[in-house]
């Protein structure tokens, strides 16, 4: 473990008790991990001193081969710090939001007459962009909502005084449409396009009141001029402002400018819930899940998870809510732990978003682990033909040597997974010599057999291992049990991995990287492994049955040793006693030589 070297701790041992940053290198000389600390030296001897550490942590401890640090003024430093070098560096143990998304602003265009459009690149000319939207349904209902409001031009002209006045340009079919008020040709002064965006940027700051009151303000001034139209414009923008005002999550009009945060964590992940309230509603809501790396405190993570959606968010709020404090705060703003009132139910509403953000995150990641189940059974049963879906399949093989012991083992694999609790070895009853055929179809007969008068789940498919003269002999045995045409069974030959189907003459080719194939062969592997094992414990049962179970004084474990050492009884027979006492001890090869050797007499 690299951080018990000598120099290395010397080097822990020399660390300032400051506020800091610290980077660990791998043998390699990449950084693993970055990390922040009160207290540098205290946060480094952590790693060495702590006890009960999960492998993820034992397994960096192992892997660090140097140590580098910075010194800052204070934590929040550290803070800023820590996050820039993981966002540059990515180091492998360390938490990284892997946000890749690029959410969509709302831009008013720094130009004459300007355009306001959605986009996802952020130019920096002067421009304002609102946002980011972390919907984009959101967004779009807003600009929806923009555009009804206010005939503004979308076209790509530049527009200058001097090109309106000179009459450069002609009105387009927008304009036509009466989606377009036509500022390139001056049907448009300049200030009354530029209360529009005023209204505009007020909408997208979450201010829609002060909207509503300017434009039912002009209602009235044109319906006293006897504007008629105009005011029956205004009179329409105001009720399509209230009513977007009234699907607004109002929470109280006395909050403003507010940033909410909740946590929840399970063992994989942590989950920080974001509400952003302006002009008392919920103007933005975002969630987020962090997958942990390392053993860190959910203080820890929380800090990071704040930082970084402030960012995301570019939120300038001063006042954040929060279920508890975050290891380090950021200087000028006021962290609130509320306990009754309206912002006590901000923070209930924003872990109520987070439950269920976490609850739906659960799900999916059951749907997912369950379809990729699901589709791989579902590929077997196309490739193989199969009438229904093999949710359970069962595999049969024989094992003698020569004839003896003849034996043979079913496996069971549901959902693609062996069942070992349903295995099922056999004895071949009615058969004598090394008959592979009869073999076969009196264990069919007695495996379904039974299962039909207990009443137990019949398999989706049957597996024989062998060719068509092992299929042929199962087919037998199911016919005699009115199951054939009822369960399919194939048979699959070692030799070319083919699949044989009953009644057909040539087999069946999969492609060797099929999924079935695969399949298949794993469960007839393992149904070859189960009949092997337990034909090699019947073997090896006489041999120290008939022979070395009768010798007084030599148990279970010593007969075991023997065989395993010597192969056989017959090379037992054979040794000497020193050669019997590497194994099982002096006084023990006495007593198994003396057995073999009734006319041998020791002198002690």
């Amino acid at each position: 473990m690299a951080l018990y070297d000598d120099a290395l701790r010397e080097k822990i041992s020399k660390l300032p008790a400051q506020p800091g940053v610290y980077q660990y290198f791998d043998a390699s000389g990449n950084i693993i991990y970055i990390g922040k600390a009160k207290n540098l030296k205290n946060r480094v001897l952590s790693y060495l001193n702590k006890t009960n550490q999960s492998n993820k942590t034992l397994l960096l401890v192992r892997k660090i081969n140097d140590l580098r640090y910075i010194v800052v003024d204070t934590e929040q430093d550290a803070l800023l710090l820590e996050n820039n070098l993981i966002k540059k560096y990515k180091p492998r143990y360390n938490i990284l939001l892997k946000d890749d998304k690029t959410y969509p602003w709302i831009c008013i265009k720094k130009e004459y007459f300007p355009r306001v459009f959605i986009t996802r690149r952020l130019v920096r000319d002067g421009s304002e962009y609102f946002g980011p939207y972390t919907s984009g349904r959101f967004a779009h209902m807003l600009m929806s909502l923009i555009n009804s409001l206010y005939k503004l031009r979308n076209c790509n002209l530049q527009l200058s005084p001097a090109t309106i006045a000179a009459g450069k340009f002609r009105v387009c079919l927008e304009y036509h449409i009466g989606n377009c008020l036509g500022p390139c040709v001056g049907n448009v002064s300049e200030e009354e396009y530029n209360e529009f965006i005023v209204n505009i940027r007020n909408i997208l700051k979450g201010n829609v009141s002060q909207v509503i009151e300017f434009m039912t303000g002009r209602m009235k001034k044109y319906a006293t001029d006897m504007q008629f139209e105009k005011a029956q414009f205004m009179k329409e923008s105001v009720e399509a402002l209230r009513n977007y005002q009234s699907k607004s999550t109002i929470v109280s009009t006395s909050l403003n400018n507010i940033d909410v945060f909740s946590y929840l964590e399970d063992e994989r992940y942590a989950y920080i819930n974001y509400l952003r309230i302006v002009h008392g509603a919920i103007n933005q809501v975002h969630t987020i899940a962090l997958e942990k790396k390392m053993d860190e405190d959910k203080e820890a993570l929380f800090s990071f998870a704040i930082y970084e959606i402030r960012q995301l968010m570019r939120s300038e709020s001063k006042e954040i809510i929060v279920p508890f404090l975050p290891d380090i705060q950021l200087s000028g703003l006021q962290y609130v732990i509320p306990k009754i009132g309206d912002k006590k139910q901000l923070l209930e509403l924003s872990e109520r978003n987070v439950a269920y953000f976490k609850l739906d995150k659960d799900r999916q990641r059951a749907v997912v682990k369950e379809d990729s189940k699901f589709n791989i059974l579902k590929t077997i049963k196309t490739e193989l033909k199969l009438p229904a879906i093999p949710h359970r399949m069962e595999c049969f093989d024989n094992s003698n040597t020569q004839g003896t012991n003849p034996v043979a083992s079913c496996v069971v694999f549901i959902d693609g997974k062996p069942a070992k609790r349903e295995y099922r070895k056999f004895h071949v009853k009615t058969v004598e010599g090394p008959d592979d055929f009869a073999s076969m179809e009196e264990i069919i007969f007695r495996r379904y057999k039974r299962v039909l008068d207990e009443g137990r789940e019949l398999p989706d498919l049957i597996v024989i291992d062998g060719g068509k003269g092992q299929l042929h002999s199962a087919v037998n045995s199911l016919k005699k049990l009115d199951l054939y045409g009822k369960v399919p069974v194939i048979g699959l030959a070692k030799r070319m991995e083919e699949v044989y189907y009953p009644g057909d003459k040539d087999p069946y080719l999969l492609a060797k990287n099929s999924i079935a194939l695969k399949t298949l062969m794993h469960i007839r592997d393992e149904a070859h492994r189960f009949g092997i094992t337990f034909h090699r414990q019947l073997r090896e049962k006489p041999l120290t049955k008939s022979e070395l179970n009768s010798i007084k004084g030599i148990g279970g474990k010593s007969e075991e040793q023997l065989v395993r050492h010597f192969k056989s009884v017959e090379n037992i027979k054979k040794a000497s006693i020193a050669e019997l006492a590497t194994v099982v001890g002096i006084k023990k090869a006495e007593m198994v030589y003396v057995y073999f050797h009734p006319d041998t007499s020791l002198i002690s």
